[in-house]
């Protein structure tokens, strides 16, 4: 995998399902150059840097934290270390909303309304208005799986969908030499 710009980080994912079984990686490129602040945001949250959260005192990381929330032909939701459940406890102001959800697999911040969004992120299917910051561009498939997974009537997964590690992965790009800063969760236990 490599990483043509600085500008777009790569995130890879790996996902797991509950019986420990690994189902693949999803890797994403963020767009850093339009919503940095959102982008350095995902990012912190999967290397874990910003520490503990001071109302909740767990670890601001996505690492042990699920998929809450699937909808079939929509979007696959995570990212919520705190609770588990979707509700948004912190939250920052919409950065923009200068990209488009022009196609499927974009990623975007979850939110429950105008300037709430949080750690919560999903990778939607359908157009819709949240601050799009991130492409899928590996492990559809996995994404695919997720989403084909029966759900109760709040659409929560029966399945415990969990990131099992996550972290940071520097590779050397092959065009320029320089070392661009790619992303590295490994997610989904079923």
């Amino acid at each position: 995998m490599q990483n043509t710009s600085l500008q777009h980080p790569n995130t890879p994912f790996e996902v797991l399902i509950v019986t420990c079984q690994h189902i693949g990686r999803i890797v994403f490129q963020l767009f850093s150059d339009v919503c940095p602040k959102t982008s350095k945001n995902f990012l912190c949250l999967c290397t874990g840097e910003k520490g503990t959260g001071k109302i909740t005192g767990k670890k601001l990381c996505y690492k042990g934290s699920t998929f809450h929330r699937v909808v079939k032909n929509f979007m696959v939701q995570g990212g919520d270390f705190t609770e588990g459940n979707g509700l948004i406890i912190l939250s920052m102001t919409d950065e923009n909303f200068t990209l488009k959800h022009d196609r499927a697999f974009l990623l975007s911040m979850a939110n429950r309304g105008k300037d709430t969004n949080g750690s919560q992120f999903f990778i939607l299917k359908s157009d819709w208005f949240h601050v799009v910051f991130g492409l899928v561009i590996s492990g559809f498939e996995v994404i695919k799986k997720i989403e084909g997974l029966k759900t109760d009537s709040a659409s929560r997964p029966y399945a415990d969908v969990r990131v099992v590690d996550c972290g940071q992965l520097i590779t050397k790009s092959a065009n320029d030499g320089k070392l661009p800063l790619q992303l590295q969760i490994f997610f989904l236990k079923m």
